[in-house]
């Protein structure tokens, strides 16, 4: 250990002959301040993190990561058909990160029972569709059953149809309920259905838009062949890569369409992101929201350091005239102050990092703290650990709070030796 480190432990822990009647409650409320300060960073990031992560996950759930679709200027849910073929799908899968290609198809009905009408987007899903995002939401009876699905054009599909508890209780509809649903297409068509799911994403935006049912059911209404969908959508093995995917996704489509063959057509590639654009971008304002909390509860932690520097230095007057009468330069002096503060940083943020990610850890799996899931769309605080966030967050803090103490630090040279000696 240096002489420096030596100096400050024995200052800081009392091994030195002085008065601790400042020193001894400053260091303990400065190391409070620290800790409460680190606490709450720590929460902030973990929550904010996790509220993203849940409302993205539920939004890409409802949709997929990358959707390729047919360039279309009319904007309703009826949509016209994509020739999928059987060459793209296979040129698409050998693009890197891509886990999953599904053909879906979007078709507006009309749900009506005794007592009330409801419109709804029905949305036509073959066996490989995501599974694990509905059997999230899930809160009643099955997911689609595709036992009886032949994949030929001559197959209607599964009657099997996915509700949301909302839409569902609107209508008065319980499980194994028939649903009769109206479509208009020249002149008027019904289908009947059978209710095996009810899901509940809290999301009502989603929940109340959209129903679940077989592909074949809408394929054949629309008098289309198994070669045809509304669009595509791409799994993605990472969230973060759909940018760089969609991009090779877009060069594979245009190298495809060169061929020059039925499946060549006019194809747009759109990330969520794009997709659902306002509802990402209100995701983007909590990243500064996060990033405020952050700057104001650094900027107080530092305040609080500085202040307690100050106190420290003035209660430890006559120690730095003996180091000065006995020959130590300024800077060994300051030096010894800013380690002293740095310990006192060091074990608030220990203490803030073991109560901040205990606390998290307890909400992660207990879900203790509940939500309103109409105004938040969650039913409990969500939390999520991104350690590389949190990592750089206790480095910056200590590295900010440090050198925010530099200049008050500098107050150790106006400090006259004679003058310091003599002060009772």
């Amino acid at each position: 250990m240096s002489f420096v480190s030596h100096i400050a432990e024995r200052l800081l822990n009392g091994g030195v002959a002085t008065d601790r009647r400042l020193s001894g409650p400053v260091v303990k409320v400065s190391t409070l301040a620290v800790s409460l300060g680190m606490m709450v960073m720590i929460v902030a990031i973990c929550i904010g993190t996790g509220f993203k992560e849940e409302i993205r996950d539920k939004i890409v759930g409802f949709g997929s990561n990358i959707v390729i679709s047919k360039y279309n200027i009319n904007q309703s849910y009826e949509t016209n058909p994509m020739y999928i073929g059987t060459s793209l799908p296979k040129e698409l899968k050998n693009v890197s990160n891509v886990t999953r290609i599904s053909p879906y198809i979007i078709k507006a009905g009309i749900i009506k029972t005794k007592d009330a009408v409801q419109g709804i987007a029905l949305k036509g899903v073959t066996s490989d569709y995501d599974t694990c995002f509905f059997s999230s939401i899930l809160i009643e009876g099955k997911l689609l059953d595709f036992t009886n699905n032949t994949d030929s054009i001559s197959s209607s599909g599964s009657t099997d149809i996915m509700l949301s508890s909302h839409v569902a209780e609107m209508l008065g509809l319980k499980l194994h309920d028939a649903v009769r649903i109206y479509f208009i297409q020249n002149g008027v068509r019904a289908r009947k259905f059978t209710l095996t799911g009810i899901f509940n994403s809290h999301f009502t935006e989603f929940d109340d838009r959209f129903a679940v049912v077989d592909i074949q059911q809408l394929r054949r209404l629309n008098n289309w062949d198994n070669l045809e969908a509304s669009g595509l959508e791409i799994g993605v093995n990472k969230f973060d890569n759909i940018e760089s995917v969609a991009s090779d996704i877009l060069q594979t489509i245009i190298n495809h369409e060169e061929e020059g063959d039925r499946e060549s057509q006019l194809l747009k590639v759109q990330t969520i992101k794009e997709i659902e654009s306002q509802m990402f971008a209100w995701l983007d304002l909590l990243d500064t929201n996060i990033l405020v909390i952050l700057a104001l509860i650094i900027a107080v932690a530092s305040l609080n350091m500085i202040s307690g520097l100050l106190i420290l230095i003035l209660e430890k007057t006559q120690t730095i005239g003996l180091l000065k009468t006995m020959g130590a330069p300024d800077k060994m002096i300051q030096g010894i102050f800013i380690r002293m503060a740095i310990r006192i940083i060091g074990r608030g943020m220990i203490w803030g990092n073991i109560i901040g990610l205990t606390l998290c850890s307890l909400q992660c799996y207990t879900h203790t703290i509940p939500l309103d899931p109409a105004n938040y769309y969650l039913d409990s605080v969500p939390i999520a650990f991104p350690w590389t966030q949190l990592i750089i967050l206790n480095i910056f803090t200590i590295v900010l709070t440090t050198l925010s103490l530099v200049g008050p630090s500098f107050v150790v040279t106006k400090i006259s030796p004679a003058n310091a000696i003599r002060i009772e």
